[in-house]
C-alpha cells in the first residue's frame, strides 16, 4: 500500500513533520510511505533575502512530486506552511495542475489528509486545513483527520499545535522553535491512522 506525503517546507518545519508522518504510515503493516515535495516556485534569490535558501537546498534529496503519482497512490497526505490562514502558493500551484486528475476520478475514494505549520499559535493552523479539504473534496476523496484518541492534543499544560483537523507546528515568528514531542507524536498518529483507513478503503 502506498502512501504518498506530498509537501513544501520553506524553514524545515513541515519537512520535520512529514517525517514524523513517514514514520507513522511505517507502522502499519503492508504500508509504505513515499514523501515527496512540491516545485519551489520562488527564485534563488528571494529565498536567499528570505534565509530558506539552505533550507532548500538541503531538501533536494526529497524528490519532487510528480501529478501522476497522485493518482497511483493508495492515499494522500498533504502538508502546508500557512499563508493568510491558506496554503502556500507553491502548493497552490501544484494542485492548479491537477485537472486531468480530478476529470479521470483518479483520488475518488482515496484517503486524504492534511497537516500544516504557522509561525503563531493562532496563525490560521485550523484553517489552512480546512481550506485544503476543500480540494480533497473535489476530488472525492475520503478526508481523514487526527481524532481525539491523539490525546495530545487536548494539552494545557504547553503550547501545542494539533487539533481534530490535523498535525500542526507552531514555528515562532522567526522560525526558531522546532516541532515538539508532542507535535511530532500528533503527525505519526496522523500517518499512522491514514494509513490504517486507507488499507481498510482497499478491501
Amino acid at each position: 500500500m502506498n502512501v504518498l506525503i506530498v509537501y513544501y517546507s520553506m524553514y524545515g518545519h513541515v519537512h520535520r513533520l512529514a517525517q514524523a508522518v513517514a514514520e507513522g504510515v511505517r507502522e502499519v503493516e503492508g504500508a509504505e510511505a513515499v514523501p515527496r515535495r512540491v516545485p519551489e516556485t520562488l527564485p534563488e534569490e528571494a529565498l536567499k533575502k528570505m534565509g530558506a535558501l539552505e533550507t532548500q537546498k538541503s531538501l533536494t534529496s526529497v524528490p519532487v512530486c510528480r501529478i501522476d503519482e497522485l493518482g497511483a497512490a493508495d492515499a494522500v497526505i498533504f502538508g502546508t506552511p500557512t499563508r493568510f490562514g491558506n496554503m502556500c502558493g507553491q502548493m497552490r500551484q501544484f494542485l492548479d495542475a491537477t485537472g486531468g486528475l480530478w476529470s479521470k476520478g483518479a483520488l475518488v475514494g482515496k484517503a486524504g489528509s492534511v497537516f500544516t505549520s504557522s509561525g503563531t499559535q493562532h496563525g490560521g493552523q485550523e484553517s489552512t486545513i480546512i481550506s485544503f479539504h476543500f480540494n480533497l473534496l473535489h476530488y472525492g476523496m475520503v478526508i481523514v483527520g487526527l481524532p481525539y484518541s491523539f490525546e495530545g492534543q487536548s494539552r494545557c499544560d504547553e503550547i501545542t499545535g494539533c487539533s481534530p483537523y490535523g498535525a500542526s507546528t507552531i514555528a515562532g515568528s522567526s522560525g526558531e522553535r522546532t516541532p515538539t514531542e508532542n507535535e511530532l507524536a500528533g503527525a505519526r498518529f496522523q500517518g499512522r491512522y491514514v494509513a490504517t483507513i486507507a488499507a481498510k478503503l482497499a478491501r
